[in-house]
């Protein structure tokens, strides 16, 4: 009985540490600006074998940690509808396949320059070719653009580099010795089953899976509708990992086939808990698998290696985007973002050596480079983030502002300033527009709308865009700085020309009117009141006392802005109307 106590002790002990390591390190360098990614690899390394030694099998914690990278591309899954994947087919497998041969090639040459083997130098070089889910995902998230257009090439390369991990399985299975020998028919039925197993995850998830949760949601059992979105994940993961696939490959297609369901806001939140700690378990898994031992006896040839692998793979990843018209601060962002080799690395290593293509020293250096590789990646990141390039968006086809003339002048022409000048072109008014979002010029251009391209906050484009001559100046921008800066140069260069000013709070207003505004109004505030008004008539109000309501309203806020204006943003405030019951506001 001491014995089973002292070994759940040290259970706990485990448990416990690896949830500090994460609970400690991940705020800390967030706070610095370091990402949660290098907080866990460094935390991981500390608790690991080489540092304080609570853990002696690291490869057994990233393998169940693997279960994060699984969820995550279910969650992704989750936002690809069938359309919207499809839409993204070329950038699969047309930038996807393009970046992934032209690495091959190129690592594979790095490979023998650095003394392998042809064959060993294939194998090196095609590990390090498939970038880690993990980390980019992760990454691209705390970014905040997974969603973007940028974001979304990156994710199609990602699903290649999963695709492309079944053939280069089979290509090491045919390289190893008397791998030639096996028969087209045992290749013939390993495909059969591939092909079986994604078919059979399709029926699943077109005829059985919608069926499944509508019953569940019946019961109101909110624990089995986790367990079951739970059992979803890890059984389309297991389908595919049988059929010899890859099992975030199966999550993936498991959350698309499911991105249409009325379900999928629930599932997304069922599993999102279980992904996060299970993909902070994964990298902190990297990091105690960092074998400083090896990486001490050949420092030389894993620093040649990393160093060697990830400039080249970098350049052919910019070369290959900027051949396909990507801008150079998007190449570059790419680069650095995928110049690692990833978690999909360890799995041919290990299936080479289980060959005898590689042997335990040669498996554990590229495997030391690779999770070196990784744990370098977020630096890369941070790096680029501050001396980078930043992206802009190009400005061809655009016109400047030249000698217009109009009835009004629209500066700044977002969502704010389409809805205003919409009463000024119904009336017959000639109006002038500039903003300086080549994007919103575009888009507002398909819509009938021209727009020139100029900074409000400059006195030239000011006289260019027809200040001097317009009947009113609209500021519509969303910035509250750039506002006012615009008020200020328009009333002390076109003083007869009255000012109109979008303001973004009560602080900004007051901020407009002193610098002379005619007049200004917060972007929220007459949608948030026609919304109580209609709140009112809700819950029973009778439309002449809910009008009334809403002109005492608007009368104390007139009030409280003028107050503001004179005696600061709190000189107002008794004339607000709080809910608490022993409230000392005056009433209405």
């Amino acid at each position: 009985m001491a014995v089973e106590a002292s070994g759940a002790g040290s259970d706990l002990v485990q448990v416990v540490s690896l949830l500090a390591a994460g609970v400690v390190a991940v705020p800390v360098f967030k706070r610095l600006g370091l990402g949660s990614v290098l907080g866990y690899l460094l935390a991981g390394l500390a608790i690991g074998p080489f540092g304080l030694g609570l853990f002696t099998d690291a490869h057994a914690i990233l393998h169940v940690a693997e279960l994060g990278v699984v969820m995550f591309l279910f969650i992704i899954g989750l936002e690809m509808e069938p359309s919207r994947l499809w839409g993204m087919r070329r950038a699969i497998f047309g930038l996807g396949l393009a970046q992934v041969g032209a690495c091959i090639a190129a690592l594979t040459l790095v490979g023998i320059a650095l003394s392998f083997s042809v064959t060993v130098a294939f194998v090196a070089g095609t590990g390090f070719v498939l970038t880690s889910t993990a980390i980019v995902m992760q990454l691209l998230e705390e970014r905040g653009a997974l969603s973007t257009a940028k974001g979304q090439r990156i994710v199609a390369i990602l699903l290649l580099e999963d695709l492309a991990i079944v053939p280069l399985l089979a290509v090491v299975a045919l390289l190893a010795p008397g791998g030639g020998e096996a028969s087209g028919m045992e290749r013939g039925v390993a495909v059969a089953i591939a092909l079986a197993s994604v078919a059979a995850l399709v029926a699943a998830g077109r005829w059985l899976l919608n069926p499944l949760f509508r019953l569940l949601a019946a019961a109101k059992a909110r624990e089995v509708m986790t367990a079951a979105a739970l059992l979803v994940v890890l059984g389309s993961a297991l389908a595919m990992q049988l059929g010899g696939l890859s099992m975030a490959m199966g999550a993936f297609l498991a959350g698309v086939l499911l991105s249409e369901s009325s379900f999928r806001h629930q599932l997304e939140a069922d599993v999102e808990p279980f992904r996060g700690i299970l993909l902070g378990l994964f990298f902190l898994g990297v990091g105690m698998s960092l074998d400083l031992s090896v990486i001490a006896a050949n420092a030389g040839l894993i620093v040649a290696g990393v160093a060697a692998y990830m400039a080249v793979k970098g350049l052919l990843i910019y070369g290959v985007a900027r051949v396909l018209r990507a801008s150079h601060a998007e190449s570059l962002e790419r680069a650095a973002l995928m110049a690692q080799g990833g978690e999909f690395a360890f799995v041919l290593y290990t299936a080479a050596a289980s060959a005898g293509i590689i042997d335990g020293t040669t498996n554990a250096v590229l495997t030391a480079t690779v999770i070196l590789s990784m744990a370098i990646t977020p630096l890369m990141v941070i790096a680029f983030d501050r001396l980078g390039p930043k992206a802009s968006a190009s400005t061809d086809g655009i016109e400047a502002p030249e000698d217009l003339v109009g009835s009004a002048l629209i500066v700044g022409f977002g969502r704010f300033g389409q809805i205003a000048s919409q009463p000024l072109i119904a009336q017959g008014c000639s109006v002038s527009i500039i903003d300086t979002n080549p994007s919103n010029i575009r888009l507002a251009e398909g819509f009938g709308f021209k727009v020139y391209y100029g900074d409000g906050t400059r006195l030239d484009i000011l006289r260019a865009a027809g200040a001097a001559t317009a009947r009113a100046i609209l500021i519509c921008v969303d910035d509250p700085a750039m506002a006012k800066r615009i008020a200020e140069i328009a009333r002390a260069e076109f003083p007869l020309v009255p000012v109109l000013a979008r303001a973004r709070d009560r602080e900004h207003a007051v901020s407009l009117i002193e610098a002379g505004v005619a007049y200004q109004i917060r972007e929220t505030v007459e949608s948030a009141l026609i919304l109580g008004e209609q709140a009112l008539l809700t819950v029973g109000a009778e439309p002449e006392a809910a009008s009334a309501i809403l002109g005492a309203v608007r009368r104390r806020d007139v009030e409280r802005l003028e107050l503001e204006v004179v005696g600061g943003l709190y000189a107002g405030r008794d004339l607000i109307q709080g809910n608490m019951a022993a409230s000392t506001h005056r009433a209405g």
